[in-house]
């Protein structure tokens, strides 16, 4: 499937802001399952500096720096993805011998996968987590046949309802009200995931919505999304959408990844000045064809 994409995120300042340094997760990764061109960040007002680069992770990042006064700041994201069906014929590994290889971590991608097995900034490890996915994921019971029950358990019992959450919710009190938003959902699967043992990251991208029927697709309509991938050889990283209780396929467009979401955030930056502000986000996602 061959996507376009348009992010736009606009910041308003009760107070004008005299200088701002900003990091934005623009363009999205290259894959084997997925490809993009023509991507393209416009900035409002025009940043004096502007620098892409790659981050610790390995995912494309701009850094740019707006420096004259302004109380609003727009910047929109486009870019064109072909993304392409993943399938997994194998039965990989149980969940014991993925944990002994992981504990090992001998090669070099075992060590850089190694450190998806820790607790980061907004995920800890944990008693409950443990319990709640254990029984799923048994020692002699395959990885891939877990994970994809634990998915299909989290998408039964949790609502998704984007007021009982904001992004500072701690992955315990999700586990507790058992209600959230797509971040959450995928936040509290790492947490079991790792808890297991099993090194799982925080994945940002886009998924199509669809109007309900007879009505017309509104503009801005879609939104950022947010899933899970667990590593599990022979497959490598294996991306699972708890929200949506699937495996990952040409329906998802992958941005880039993380420990969770404070290494992905959209847009983050440092202001001189503006007192209070607000934030307005709106994202489309048009399919271009096959």
């Amino acid at each position: 499937m061959r996507y376009g994409v348009r992010h736009q995120t606009r910041y308003r300042y009760s107070d004008s802001v005299s200088i701002s340094y900003n990091r934005v997760h623009a363009h999205p990764s290259k894959f084997p399952y997925q490809s993009f061109s023509s991507p393209m960040l416009t900035v409002d007002p025009e940043p004096a500096f502007l620098s892409h680069q790659k981050d610790y992770f390995g995912n494309p990042v701009t850094f740019f720096t707006v420096q004259e006064s302004h109380k609003v700041l727009t910047a929109i994201i486009t870019f064109e993805a072909d993304v392409k069906k993943r399938g997994y014929e194998e039965v990989g590994p149980t969940v014991e011998e993925l944990r002994s290889r992981l504990k090992a971590s001998r090669t070099k991608e075992e060590l850089f996968v190694s450190q998806f097995l820790f607790d980061s900034s907004w995920i800890r490890r944990g008693r409950p987590f443990l319990e709640y996915a254990e029984s799923l994921l048994r020692p002699d019971r395959p990885v891939l046949e877990g994970v994809q029950e634990l998915c299909h358990k989290i998408y039964e019992e949790f609502s998704f309802d984007n007021e009982t959450t904001d992004v500072s919710t701690p992955v315990e009190e999700v586990l507790k009200n058992k209600s959230g938003v797509c971040q959450d959902f995928a936040h509290l699967m790492i947490a079991c995931l790792r808890s297991v043992g099993l090194a799982a990251r925080y994945v940002s991208g886009y998924l199509l919505t669809l109007p309900p029927p007879g009505e017309p697709k509104l503009q801005g309509a879609d939104a950022s999304h947010a899933w899970v991938s667990v590593w599990i050889p022979p497959f490598g990283w294996v991306d699972l959408d708890p929200t949506n209780d699937c495996l990952v396929s040409d329906q998802h467009i992958t941005l880039v990844s993380g420990r969770d979401y404070h290494d992905v955030c959209p847009l983050r930056g440092v202001t001189l000045g503006g007192g209070h502000q607000v934030v307005e986000v709106g994202v489309d996602v048009k399919p271009l064809g096959v």
